[in-house]
């Protein structure tokens, strides 16, 4: 059996700040294989773009990373040089930001960028690159693509923008496509457009590709397996079917709950309570536990390990599957007082 594409094992990327220490990401492990496609998700600072920003080479001082293994097509990303970084960053593997209007220069025309990616990472001249750049803007469905090569991004629309990125991302022909909330600054029409042009890629040229979102609805769309993280820390890791039809984490239930097709008509949709913890108010025990209500004393003082479970894995106490569930809960002096999720 061939080796995975991507393997990250026990990755931590930790921040130090005055008398303490942020910890971003802690004790991440996930592996991808060719042409798979990867959904992971999460509140806004739960650590899925800094995880994949760490596997990038993008934390900067003082930022730190450590792993067990961060290796990439055989490379062990730790280890290597920059130049030999350089030359998997944007060829080999390739990431679409959030915020296309701020990820491409204003001083310069979509088309110059679009060159000098490609002649930085092939044996192209600026005519042949010129010509390739052209194609991969009609691959990602600007029209007028020829004319367009010399607009500046303050010129296109957001949506333009976001195809621009993509297409500078895919033109090198990647192994592993990030693509870190794609569709956040899009109206819905052009986010179903963009899902759609990045589903099409990634089956046309066999690509990995990890998506990084907020928003349930899309992986249960794109991805075949799911990594829900929360404060850092993987809370459930199952292919998406099961994820959706069986929720094992606590935490992943409360985000399906939380979808508009679950809420009733005339009621609010329901809500998660609390906030993902910050430096100063981390638990001592499970991450999530002050914001859930299946939470025990145990479960608030003892912190959970990452383990297998039913296909898939948790972190969790009480895995939502256990048949032993309740009477494990009642062994620890049942639920401890914890808000529950409302829908008023």
């Amino acid at each position: 059996m061939s080796a995975p594409l991507l393997e990250i094992e026990d990755l931590h990327v930790e921040f130090p700040t005055q008398g303490s220490v942020m910890h971003a990401v802690e004790g991440v492990s996930l592996t991808l294989n060719e042409g798979e496609m990867l959904g992971i998700v999460g509140e806004s600072g739960s650590g899925k773009s800094v995880t994949m920003m760490a596997l990038m080479g993008l934390i900067g001082y003082p930022g730190r990373v450590r792993a067990k293994k961060l290796r990439f097509m055989g490379h062990d990303l730790l280890g290597i040089g920059d130049r030999q970084r350089r030359e998997l960053v944007g060829k080999d593997m390739a990431m679409i930001f959030q915020e296309p209007t701020t990820s491409l220069n204003p001083c310069f025309t979509v088309g110059w960028q679009l060159v000098e990616q490609l002649r930085q990472h092939s044996p192209m001249d600026k005519k042949a690159a010129w010509k390739h750049a052209i194609e991969l803007l009609e691959q990602v469905g600007i029209p007028a693509a020829a004319s367009r090569m010399n607009d500046y991004p303050h010129q296109m629309s957001g949506g333009m923008n976001q195809r621009v990125m993509i297409a500078m991302a895919i033109s090198c022909n990647p192994r592993l496509l990030i693509a870190d909330e794609p569709t956040t600054a899009l109206d819905v029409t052009i986010q179903a457009q963009i899902l759609d042009l990045l589903r099409r890629l990634q089956q046309e040229r066999g690509m990995a590709m990890v998506l990084i979102t907020h928003n349930m609805g899309v992986v249960s769309e794109m991805a075949q397996r799911v990594v829900v993280m929360y404060a850092g820390q993987v809370m459930e890791q199952q292919p998406v079917a099961s994820l959706f039809d069986k929720p094992q984490h606590p935490y992943t239930e409360a985000l399906l709950a939380a979808l508009p097709e679950h809420g009733e008509a005339g009621h609010r949709l329901a809500t998660i309570p609390g906030v993902v913890p910050g430096v100063f108010d981390r638990p001592a025990g499970c991450l999530f536990a002050p914001r859930c209500a299946y939470a025990t004393q145990h479960s608030a003082t003892v912190r959970p390990e990452l383990r297998e479970w039913q296909g898939g894995q948790v972190r969790c106490h009480y895995p939502l599957g256990d048949p032993s569930r309740e009477s494990r809960i009642e062994r620890d002096g049942g639920l401890r007082v914890a808000p529950a999720m409302t829908n008023p």
